[in-house]
């Protein structure tokens, strides 16, 4: 998900060709044509049960689904403070993607190379853990397994390509599962303007991801798991003594179950002494009117491949099941105290630089209007690498930290999840992530500030950038080192 902010102007403002139907934030795209779901009631008072799940996301849901199908006498609650889908699961580029979330080298520090070859071997089966559970299920997400193409558009970035491409062969990573394509290939699967290589993985797949949470929803409920939304959990509370259980406090009275678990990602800093603990990272996305067919025959892009590139302030794209491009990336990335739009609108500038973004790589697209615009928090925990955690001496646990690469990895956190509450020792149980303790984020202002010059560092980069720099910039060295990544 990579970005290059221009940092336009007035001016700049007014040539992004909008429909007269524009939208602006409240939902995202993918509920403009499936419609906002019926809310569900709230939590009804004071309750008790065997497991409840905070947040009901991708991880919330799926957690709820595999406990419930390994062991169906489980009572298992779902708290959601909006509606189930609300969140990121229903606000993401709709990547189904196997990249790890998180660095392959600090996983292998504490764990060994095996270990992550393991973890990413169940990232690739996890997409098709999806593919046949949404079969199962009835959920027509509009999933198309076509891979995912990762383009450099000037040297810089070529060269950086070339070098993920040398570490993961190193890391084990053949041909099969990720290669360079030739310039006939690349330009037979999708003509982006400025292309000088890229790069193709079989391991990711299309989703509509409102269609997803929403059929994982009614799934849920199906098996007979009780969702609560309009609930509001402002504390969760540990175990503190024999017979004593963990305990969601909400708005709506205190739930009580063996295992409260943590869900709720992007949300966390909404928790009660949790404001440290991930960083909500702010995203945003934009998508066309549908293009015609004279367009798609220019561009290619048939087999619906996902698309990112190369830049460090990075793009992510799709083309959706009626035929417009679908193009998010970083706008204001973070909002002083860990506060989040509650509207979900994107920056007008970062509209713009969206919208040039497309018809740059995309010049046949420039006469499309864009229909709408949104945005949505992603959890980063401080080391950037996601975690899975049940601690059965005080009941909680938690799942989240995913910086970006949460549709599928959502999917294996909640089957881990399932294990971890089972006591169940599995391979899933042994991954390098389970368990894994991050330090916090620094306090404001430090935080607001170190977030501003990274991502102002890494757009300046980009800028720096062009046909003539083999290399990469030092201002993204610079952002790299402040980061942590």
């Amino acid at each position: 998900m990579k970005l290059a902010l221009l940092n336009p102007g007035a001016a700049a403002l007014a040539e992004v060709p909008r429909s007269a139907d524009f939208v602006n934030g409240e939902v995202s795209f993918w509920y403009r044509g499936m419609g906002l779901p019926p809310r569900r009631a709230a939590l009804p008072g004071p309750r008790e049960y065997d497991v409840c799940l905070v947040g009901a996301g991708y991880t919330g849901l799926w957690t709820a689904y595999y406990l419930k199908q390994a062991q169906p006498d489980l009572r298992i609650a779902v708290l959601e403070r909006e509606f189930a889908g609300f969140g990121a699961s229903g606000r993401n580029g709709g990547w189904l993607s196997g990249r790890l979330a998180g660095s392959p080298e600090r996983y292998a520090a504490t764990h060994g190379q095996t270990a992550v070859a393991a973890l990413r071997g169940a990232m690739w089966e996890s997409i098709d853990e999806v593919i046949r559970v949404a079969a199962a299920e009835g959920i027509d997400a509009d999933i198309v397994k076509g891979g995912l193409l990762h383009v450099a558009t000037n040297p810089a970035q070529r060269r950086r390509l070339h070098a993920g491409l040398a570490r993961e062969r190193e890391r084990g990573v053949g041909e099969a599962d990720l290669r360079l394509l030739d310039a006939g290939e690349r330009a037979s699967r999708l003509r982006v303007a400025g292309a000088l290589d890229a790069t193709y993985t079989p391991h990711c797949a299309r989703i509509q991801p409102a269609k997803l949470v929403q059929g994982l929803s009614r799934a849920v409920e199906a098996l007979g798991v009780d969702i609560f939304e309009g609930t509001t959990v402002t504390e969760i509370r540990p175990r503190t003594g024999a017979g004593w259980r963990a305990t969601a406090v909400t708005d709506r009275g205190e739930l009580t179950a063996d295992y409260v678990i943590r869900a709720v990602e992007g949300f966390t800093s909404g928790i009660d002494g949790q404001h440290r603990q991930w960083l909500p990272m702010n995203s945003s996305m934009i998508a066309t009117e549908p293009l015609p067919a004279d367009v798609w025959e220019r561009i290619g892009w048939a087999g619906r491949e996902l698309l990112g590139d190369d830049a460090h302030a990075y793009i992510y794209a799709q083309r959706t099941a009626d035929d417009r491009i679908a193009i998010g990336g970083r706008g204001v990335p973070y909002r002083f105290g860990s506060r989040w739009d509650q509207r979900g609108a994107t920056h007008e500038r970062t509209v713009v630089a969206l919208w040039r973004m497309i018809t740059r790589l995309f010049p046949d697209a420039a006469d499309a209007r864009l229909e709408h615009a949104w945005c949505g928090v992603l959890g980063v925990p401080r080391d950037w690498c996601s975690t899975v955690h049940v601690d059965h001496a005080s009941g909680l646990g938690w799942a989240g930290g995913y910086v970006g690469h949460g549709v599928t990895t959502t999917n294996l956190a909640a089957r881990t999840l399932r294990d971890l509450v089972l006591r169940q020792d599995t391979e899933l149980a042994r991954m390098p992530w389970v368990g894994r303790e991050v330090r916090q984020w620094e306090p404001e202002p430090l935080r607001w500030l170190g977030v501003q010059l990274i991502y102002t560092l890494y757009r300046a980069a980009d800028r720096r950038e062009n046909d003539r720099s083999l290399r990469t910039s030092n201002y993204a060295r610079l952002a790299d080192l402040i980061s942590g990544r």
